[in-house]
């Protein structure tokens, strides 16, 4: 075998290596929450700006990251996904602060405040584009194939962690708030995400990028295309033409009920803001319920049906297609419906079809033509920046139409659940067409020249 002396060898990752990748995810989850959510109440209430300036500035990160599938060809190209991840997240972080400083400069120059907005939120949607997408590359080439999904889990749910924390943190050192204390706090937490990320990705490729002895053997390198050419080449192989379309499916169901959710609580069973505010709560925490559930079970199970991360994918679709009905009967019955845990259930279904798609999405990046993991899930990634983009608002636009349609608050959201619930049918339809990839497959190990000691090693 004949190994290219410029690209060494590396070990995979253990679970300390996994870990601090997942550091980078919180650090972007920490920026994002600001910049969407922060800065969306601030220039709602303190400024008494229209909701529809920050819903605009946020679809505009979204819709950079159609970019996705050439920032992942540059990283291909380089055979390093590191410099992407730091300089990624170098544009992310300076788009946050410079977010924050326009949103201080709204105050007294609303134009221009606007014009700096838009700069800083194209800086987030490129910084979130590149960094993320050349993260789960590196992921995907360092990760044996058994723990992918509860990889898939660690670094999501770090990202939710960044944004609890930095909820949290930031939150209480806005208060009394000032537009100087928002900038301050805001490149604070830019400094620490930046640090952060900086330290998770010292040295785990080292000096000539990451290569698998299996995958240097298997994958001789080859020569440079242009961008378009190895996009078209990507969009031929049928395996990952009908994932995207899978992601971009799922996706849209899964976001479509972002928006309506909380006012179908409100209209039809009588919360107050604070219960259904807690009501996301409990969706939340079904989310995180399903993530672990599959990564562990996935885990412990490899290579039977239960380790199958397309088990996991077609049956959470189907179950959240379940918990969408149970939704959308809930409001046929009344406030007497047990909504909290159709909710729950919907979290719960959500969390283990998303962390399966993701570790299926770290499997199939090295499938088919070689030196192409990064515009594979880069176009992977653009699908779903693109689906999680339009899905709320669709949603929203959807339950607005069948009000006026159907006259009645009730049966409107109760159709557009429903509707939300076939896409998820659709969604698992579409999966079972995309190859079975098991969580402990050794055909699907890029590394299982290894053997067993290195696979079962805990660090770095």
């Amino acid at each position: 075998m004949i190994v290219n002396s410029t690209s060494p060898v590396v070990s995979p990752l253990g679970w300390f290596g996994i870990v601090r990748l997942g550091l980078v995810q919180t650090s972007l989850g920490a920026i994002v929450v600001l910049a969407t959510s922060t800065l969306n109440r601030v220039m709602v209430v303190e400024l008494a700006l229209p909701a529809m300036l920050p819903g605009a500035l946020v679809a505009i990160h979204y819709a950079i990251q159609l970019l996705r599938p050439r920032w992942g060809y540059s990283s291909d190209q380089g055979g390093r996904s590191t410099p992407w991840i730091i300089a990624g997240m170098a544009t992310l972080c300076l788009g946050g602060v410079t977010a924050a400083l326009a949103t201080a400069l709204m105050a007294t120059n609303l134009p221009a405040g606007i014009a700096l907005a838009i700069v800083g939120f194209v800086m987030i949607g490129i910084g979130v584009g590149a960094a993320g997408t050349s993260l789960l590359v590196l992921l995907a080439k360092r990760v044996v194939a058994e723990r992918r999904a509860a990889a898939a889990t660690i670094v999501w749910v770090m990202m939710i962690a960044g944004f609890i924390v930095t909820a949290g943190t930031a939150g209480h050192f806005l208060d009394p708030f000032s537009p100087e204390r928002l900038v301050a706090v805001t490149a604070a937490v830019a400094a620490i995400a930046f640090s952060l990320s900086l330290v998770a990705v010292a040295g785990v490729e080292g000096n000539h990028g990451t290569r698998t002895e299996a995958t240097a053997s298997a994958h001789p390198k080859h020569a440079a295309v242009p961008f378009r050419t190895a996009l078209a080449e990507v969009w031929q192989e049928t395996e990952a033409r009908r994932f995207t379309i899978f992601v971009f499916v799922s996706m849209l169901a899964y976001s479509a009920q972002d928006l309506i959710l909380e006012p179908y609580a409100g209209a039809v069973f009588g919360y107050t803001p604070g219960q259904s505010t807690q009501l996301a709560g409990v969706q939340n925490g079904g989310v995180l319920s399903g993530m672990i559930m599959v990564a562990v079970v996935a885990s412990l199970l490899p290579g039977g049906v239960l380790g199958s991360l397309r088990f996991w994918t077609v049956s959470g679709c189907l179950a959240s297609a379940v918990a969408l009905f149970g939704i959308a009967a809930a409001g046929i019955v009344g406030p007497a419906a047990p909504l909290k845990l159709a909710v729950f259930l919907l979290g719960l279904a959500n969390g283990a079809f998303a962390v399966a798609a993701i570790g299926s999405m770290m499997a199939l990046a090295g499938k088919g033509r070689s030196s192409r993991e990064g515009v594979r899930m880069g176009i992977w990634g653009a699908a779903q920046a693109i689906a999680f983009g339009a899905g709320g608002l669709i949603g929203a636009i959807a339950a607005d139409v069948m009000k006026l349609t159907l006259g009645s608050p009730a049966a409107a959201y109760i159709a557009v659940f429903s509707i939300e619930a076939l896409l998820f049918v659709v969604a698992a339809a579409l999966a079972l067409t995309v190859g079975n990839v098991q969580a402990g497959s050794r055909r699907q190990q890029p590394v299982e020249a290894f053997g067993t000691n290195v696979l079962a090693g805990v660090a770095d």
